[in-house]
């Protein structure tokens, strides 16, 4: 794991640091530590001021891109193994499949992203190796996100290999959730254009049910998670006949 993102997740356990401190943990100059933090600040993740750093809540999509960074991290860059250079995937919105936007971008050649996701798309914008084709909709403010019926009439437009997807949580008998109606509808309406879905997603929404069922199990093709999942959620896949990737 590279050093910005130990510091995010440092800075995430405990709300402020000094940059003094954050030198002596990594043991590198303050010099070090400031070039690394103006750049977790024009990303978004952090601010900045005298001397310390907090974690940036100005919106809540950038807030739960930090929770849990570094898991997320390791999802989202073993996912990657499954884009191509030169393919088209669909994304859904979350902070997870952000940060996966994030590598692919960075990682492959020639990459189109269609996606429902403002906030991905911004995300993502300085990186050139990619194509981003938004879906337009109705315009959630809180997570930067389109959701309503246009959006599957615009996904309608394409039919690809893969599409991948964030959770809010994962139920026994429900499947996978989501806490929004709209962007359960949305998902869903992206996943009928796409041939298999793919779920992204830390260990933390087993223990999460969620308010809106958004797939069943039989749904997804494979669920990428962090090796903090119990056994009751492997067991939980198993019985499901889903794969199940940790890492």
């Amino acid at each position: 794991m590279n050093r910005e993102a130990k510091i995010i997740s440092l800075v995430n356990r405990e709300r402020k640091v000094e940059v003094s401190r954050l030198a002596e943990v990594f043991d590198v100059s303050q010099v070090t530590i400031r070039k690394d933090l103006i750049h977790l600040e024009e990303m978004g993740f952090v601010k900045r001021h005298h001397g310390s750093v907090v974690l940036n809540n100005s919106d809540d999509t950038q807030v739960r891109l930090s929770s849990r960074y570094e898991e997320k991290l390791r999802i989202a860059s073993k996912a990657v193994e499954l884009v191509s250079d030169n393919e088209t995937i669909m994304i859904e919105n979350g902070s997870t499949c952000a940060l996966f936007a994030s590598e692919v971008a960075s990682q492959k050649r020639g990459v189109t992203i269609i996606t429902n996701s403002a906030f991905i798309a911004t995300y993502i914008r300085k990186l050139k190796n990619v194509k981003i084709v938004l879906l337009g909709g109705e315009y959630q403010k809180s997570a930067q996100v389109n959701v309503g019926p246009m959006v599957e009439q615009m996904a309608s437009s394409f039919y690809v290999d893969k599409f991948f997807v964030g959770v809010d949580g994962i139920d026994p008998t429900r499947g996978f959730t989501n806490s929004d109606l709209g962007r359960s509808e949305a998902a869903r309406g992206m996943m009928r254009h796409a041939s298999k879905t793919f779920v992204l997603s830390d260990a933390t929404k087993f223990s999460s049910p969620g308010t809106v069922r958004e797939f069943d199990f039989t749904d997804v093709e494979a669920l990428y998670t962090d090796d903090s999942v119990q056994d009751s959620g492997r067991d939980l896949m198993k019985q499901n006949h889903l794969n199940l990737i940790v890492v």
